[in-house]
């Protein structure tokens, strides 16, 4: 349950004061949210659609 919990709080653009303030990471963390609302919509397509 944490791990979804985690993934939750990254998706809703929570401030992890594990990294600095380094806007390498930002973009890096703004693509990977990104991605994975992609896969999450996919996801729901595909059940949706064969289900």
């Amino acid at each position: 349950m944490s791990i979804l919990k985690k993934l939750f709080d990254y998706i809703l653009l929570r401030k992890d004061e594990e990294f600095g303030d380094n806007t390498y990471i930002k973009w890096m963390h703004g693509i990977n949210k990104i991605s994975i609302l992609i896969f999450l919509v996919a996801i729901i397509v595909i059940l949706v659609r064969y289900l």
